[in-house]
């Protein structure tokens, strides 16, 4: 199960972050490549911080081929030993459920 715990707010640490680019993407990304990636080695820096109780949430499917800024934040995930998983994931660890019927 999922304890969200107390919600907090956090900066994200920039060595941290160089460290994803860099072992997770490509040490050398050019411009394009980093603006492509966006803030995803952020969201894969705060699960480095605390593996054990931060699980990365995404729409993206698993992508292993895929190389430098064009890879899925599963893998990239993957990569650092940081649990990954998406929504419908999410929702059922939650316990998430609606009183929805099927008529």
């Amino acid at each position: 199960m999922i304890d969200l715990g107390e919600m907090r707010t956090e900066d994200a640490d920039a060595s941290i972050v160089a460290h994803v680019v860099s072992v997770g993407y490509a040490p050398d990304l050019t411009d394009d490549e980093v603006m492509r990636i966006g803030r995803d080695p952020f969201i894969v820096a705060y699960g480095i911080v605390d593996p054990s109780n931060r699980c990365v949430v995404t729409t993206e499917g698993s992508k292993p081929s895929r190389i430098r800024a064009n890879r899925h934040l599963p893998d990239v995930c993957a990569s650092f030993s940081i649990r990954c998983c998406n929504t419908f994931e999410l929702t059922r660890q939650l316990g998430f459920s609606t009183a929805w019927r099927k008529p």
